[in-house]
C-alpha cells in the first residue's frame, strides 16, 4: 500500500519545538523544586517551589502524551513509504543508536556529580548500578511501539485511510475508557513507580502513551489533524479550564481509590483536551514556518538528546547564587534554551549527524 503524498503539516512541526520547550522547562523546574528526580537538584527552600511543583504536575499530565500521539501520526505514512524492513531499519538507527549514544556518552557527564558522593566504588560499577537512558526512555519505549506496529502490519491490513469527522461522543469515550484504564493500571502500578534498568521514570502513564500512539497512527487515516473544526480547539481548551477546576482540587484532597480516580479523570480529560485545543491553535494560527520555525523543528529532536547536559552546566553555573527557586528557575531556562539549540546545532553539522538526527 502507497501513501498518497501529503502537504507537510508546518503546525505539527512547531508543535513539536514547543513541546521540547516544555521538556527543557520541565527539567529545569524539577531541578529547582521539591521533586528531586534529576541529574541535579537543588531543592527548593521557599514557597515559590510549589509553583514549579504544579507546572511539572500540568506538564506531565499531557506533554509525553502529546509527544507519542505525533509519533504515532507519522507511522503509518512512513511504513507505507518504506515497507517493514526499511521501517524497522529506519526506526532502530534513528532511535537506537541516540538512545545509545546518551547512554554511553552523555550519562557519563551528567551523572558524575551523584558519583562524587559515592565513597570507595569503582566508577564501572557505579555506571551499571545506576544504569538509566534518563530522558531517552521515549526513544526506548518507541522502539518498542515501532516494532509492534510493524509486526501488526506483517498480519492485518492496515486501516483504510478515508477523511472522517471527529465526533464528540467518539472524544468523550474515549476519555473515560483511557481514564478507566489508567485507574486500574494505576493499582499494580502506583504513581512513583520506578523501573530500574529501562528507566521509565512514569510508567504509571503508559495507558496514555499507549493510547496517544494509537490514536496518533488512527489520526494520519482519517485525516483528523486537518479537519478538525476551529470550534473544537476553543472548547478542547476550555474543557481543559473546566476539567482541571472541578477534578484537580478534590484529587488533591482526599486519598486512596478516590484520589487516584479523580487524579486518572483529570489527566484524562486534561490531556485529550489540551491535544485538540492545541492542535487546532496551531494550525489555525502557526501553520507557517520561515527560516527560524525551520531551524528550531530541525533541531528539537537533537535538543531533547542533549539537554541533559546542558541543563547539568547551567544548574552547577548557577549555583553560587542565592535567589527563590522560581528566579533561578527562570534564569537558568532563559539560559539554557539557546544554549540546547546552539549545541544541537554543533552536534548535527558533525559529519553523518543528519542522518541520524
Amino acid at each position: 500500500m502507497k501513501t498518497e503524498p501529503r502537504t507537510r503539516l508546518h503546525s505539527i512541526d512547531n508543535l513539536r519545538t514547543v513541546l521540547t520547550v516544555l521538556v527543557v522547562a520541565h527539567h529545569v523546574a524539577v531541578t529547582y523544586g521539591n521533586i528531586p528526580l534529576w541529574y541535579y537538584t537543588e531543592p527548593a527552600k521557599d514557597p515559590s517551589g510549589g509553583l514549579l511543583d504544579l507546572l511539572v504536575t500540568f506538564n506531565q499530565a499531557f506533554f509525553m502524551g502529546f509527544f507519542f500521539l505525533i509519533s504515532g501520526f507519522f507511522t503509518p505514512g512512513s511504513y507505507d513509504r518504506k515497507g517493514s524492513r526499511a521501517f524497522v531499519r529506519d526506526r532502530l538507527v534513528r532511535l537506537g543508536i541516540p538512545l545509545l549514544l546518551f547512554i554511553l556518552l552523555l550519562r557519563p557527564l551528567v551523572n558524575f556529580g551523584d558519583y562524587a558522593r559515592v565513597d570507595g566504588m569503582p566508577y564501572w560499577k557505579f555506571y551499571l548500578r545506576s544504569w538509566d537512558p534518563g530522558p531517552m526512555w521515549f526513544a526506548e519505549v518507541l522502539i518498542v511501539f515501532a516494532l509492534v506496529y510493524a509486526l501488526w502490519r506483517s498480519r492485518r491490513a492496515p486501516l483504510e485511510s478515508r477523511p472522517a469527522p471527529l465526533r464528540f461522543r467518539s472524544v468523550a469515550l474515549f476519555v473515560v475508557g483511557l481514564a478507566v484504564a489508567t485507574f486500574l493500571w494505576r493499582i499494580p502500578v502506583p504513581t512513583g513507580t520506578y523501573v530500574p534498568v529501562l528507566g521509565l521514570p512514569t510508567p504509571n502513564f503508559l495507558p496514555q502513551y499507549v493510547s496517544m500512539f494509537v490514536l496518533g497512527c488512527v489520526a494520519f487515516r482519517r485525516g483528523w489533524f486537518e479537519t478538525l473544526p476551529a470550534r473544537a480547539g476553543r472548547l478542547g481548551l476550555v474543557a481543559a479550564g473546566v476539567s482541571t477546576a472541578v477534578l484537580l482540587p478534590p484529587a488533591v484532597m482526599t486519598s486512596g481509590a478516590v484520589a487516584s480516580a479523580l487524579m486518572a479523570a483529570w489527566e484524562s480529560a486534561f490531556a485529550v483536551s489540551m491535544v485538540i485545543g492545541l492542535s487546532v491553535l496551531f494550525r489555525e494560527r502557526f501553520a507557517e514556518q520561515g527560516p527560524r520555525g525551520r531551524f528550531l523543528s530541525d533541531h528539537a529532536f537533537t535538543v531533547y538528546i542533549i539537554h541533559p547536559l546542558v541543563l547539568v552546566a547551567v544548574a552547577y553555573a548557577l549555583r553560587p547564587l542565592e535567589a527563590i527557586a522560581i528566579v533561578k528557575f527562570a534564569m537558568a531556562l532563559v539560559v539554557a534554551l539557546p544554549l540546547c539549540w546552539g549545541l544541537a546545532y554543533l552536534v548535527r553539522s558533525l559529519p553523518g549527524a543528519k542522518r541520524v538526527l
